[in-house]
């Protein structure tokens, strides 16, 4: 994921970020701007409408040759779509509409995302075969997912026949089209037929607005802030390096909080954009860091797509209804493609095979405590709890060199270092002023409330608890936060939440704006 090449992905700094000037004091305030005034005339549609424009512009912007395809995805599964809830209404679903729309679907992102990747493999094997050298239209796995999800609830009888511009702004609503959340229709349509969205209300403008400043700030400052030493690691080892046990440490950890505060720096961004506009998006993070073992982390990191994977895969290959050794792998297979999900590479392949085997140990030995009570017993002492923390965030932290790393050999090259047995070259000078810059982070991770707990005190947003998610009910704690951190609509928090945008917007000033990581896939 070298930054080069993330360009490329990204259509390089033409595309309209969330975390550029040009958003921040154009474009935002001018969606607002209109979405407001054709509310104030309870011109509802109107105001849907503008915001599905303002939509297909935010993705446009800099690079239109993707806007056909976004546009013929959406009217073929909106069709498709139509076709099956008329027949589920007639107790007649038809399972060859489904297959049709999710195979079609399937079809579009795999010649986009993998056609690449299979035809060097094949090129590699001695056939004469050419990568078509296609680029990857940006968030398409994400409106893929959104589609996919549809069909099947079209399929199953449980959707409203929507209007075409609610189907239309569900699907391309700016602020999740490119990254996520991956949003289901009936948590999110419904609230387009509500009449208090589309009224003015400063506390709801503030309150948002302040929702998208800390998301601004984890990733402007804080993501971008340690980046370069994530940047120097891998790219370093890709050129050819063999780092020592240190720059190893610096250069996972780098990337471990670089990741983090980036995507769920623009999920935040992205609820922040809603709230403001009245609606409500799931949340996608919820200190996942702090999880207490593979299970519980995937219940606290990018909550969506776990909830999408164990809706449309792993719970439809039987889950843990057919025996143990079935169970584990379904969990296999479940990851695998959620690590292919996330890019065409062997090093994603192995990301999720890794987080797979992480899984199945993790539900054998649940299996194997759950019989023996004092074990239990045992597991619930703070002592336990922490090292069962520590022992969860450093086996992330590994998977997280897979991901990072440009090839299988150089992720072997880095986690060789990190347990001392790298050529023990030096990738960084004042390795001290850099563990100053990394520890306070590692604080922010493990101790510091998150983003909705700061924000407690006005919103009810909580981590997916249905227990729908990947591996049973979800464990993340969905309590009141911690300590006095909680945000007020006073004029002391006025003052902290103005400093903390000014400290964003400067950081925009002196470093050119990067894309969101996730936006490659």
């Amino acid at each position: 994921m070298a930054p080069s090449c993330l360009a490329g992905l990204t259509g390089g700094s033409a595309r309209l970020l969330f975390n550029s000037f040009v958003f921040i004091f154009g474009f935002m305030p001018l969606v607002l701007a209109g979405y407001f005034a054709l509310g104030r005339v309870d011109a509802r549609r109107a105001a849907l409408v503008w915001l599905g424009v303002a939509s297909l512009a935010f993705y446009g912007w800099g690079d239109l040759r993707h806007l056909p395809l976004l546009l013929a995805s959406i009217a073929g599964n909106f069709v498709l779509g139509r076709l099956m809830s008329r027949r589920a209404e007639a107790d007649r679903p038809n399972g060859r509409l489904l297959a049709l729309g999710v195979g079609l679907d399937l079809a579009v992102l795999a010649w986009f995302k993998y056609a690449d990747f299979a035809a060097m493999n094949l090129a590699s094997l001695g056939l004469p075969v050419r990568p078509p050298g296609i680029e990857l239209p940006v968030g398409i796995s994400f409106f893929t997912f959104t589609q996919i999800a549809y069909l099947v609830d079209c399929w199953r009888g449980e959707t409203r026949r929507y209007r075409p511009h609610e189907y239309f702004l569900f699907v391309t609503y700016f602020p999740h089209l490119i990254a996520g959340p991956i949003l289901l229709h009936r948590e999110v349509i419904p609230q387009f037929w509500l009449a208090r969205p589309y009224r003015f209300e400063l506390a709801r403008i503030l309150i948002g607005l302040t929702i998208f400043t800390i998301g601004l700030f984890k990733k402007v400052v804080l993501a971008d802030g340690v980046a370069p030493y994530a940047d120097r690691l891998f790219d370093g080892v890709a050129d050819g390096a063999d780092p020592d046990m240190v720059a190893a440490w610096i250069g996972a950890l780098a990337y471990t909080m670089q990741l983090y505060f980036d995507f769920s720096g623009y999920s935040d961004m992205a609820v922040g954009l809603s709230h403001m506009l009245g609606f409500r998006l799931p949340v996608n993070f919820w200190s996942p860091y702090r999880a207490g073992s593979i299970i519980e982390f995937w219940r606290r990191w990018h909550i969506t797509l776990s909830r999408f994977l164990a809706d449309h895969l792993y719970r439809p290959l039987g889950g843990s209804r057919r025996g143990a050794s079935r169970h584990y792998l379904n969990l296999m297979i479940t990851m695998l493609l959620g690590g292919l999900w996330h890019g065409a590479g062997w090093t994603f392949i192995a990301w999720g095979a890794l987080h797979g085997c992480y899984l199945s140990l993790n539900h054998a030995f649940r299996r194997w405590a759950g019989s023996r009570p004092a074990v239990g017993r045992m597991l619930q002492h703070p002592p336990v709890r922490l090292l069962a923390t520590l022992v969860t965030f450093l086996a992330v932290v590994l998977g997280w060199v897979l991901f990072r790393a440009e090839s299988l050999m150089d992720a072997g090259i880095v986690a060789n270092a990190m347990v001392g047995l790298g050529g023990g070259e030096k990738l960084f000078d004042g390795v001290g002023r850099i563990w100053l810059h990394l520890l306070p982070l590692l604080a922010i991770l493990f101790f510091a409330p998150n983003s909705f707990q700061i924000m407690r005190r006005y919103t009810r947003y909580r981590p997916y608890s249905s227990g729908r998610t990947l591996g049973g009910p979800a464990a993340a704690e969905a309590g009141s936060g911690t300590g006095r951190l909680a945000w007020r609509m006073t004029g002391p928090w006025a003052v902290v939440t103005g400093c903390v945008l000014a400290l964003a917007l400067l950081s925009m000033l002196t470093a050119q704006s990067s894309p969101f990581l996730y936006f490659q896939f």
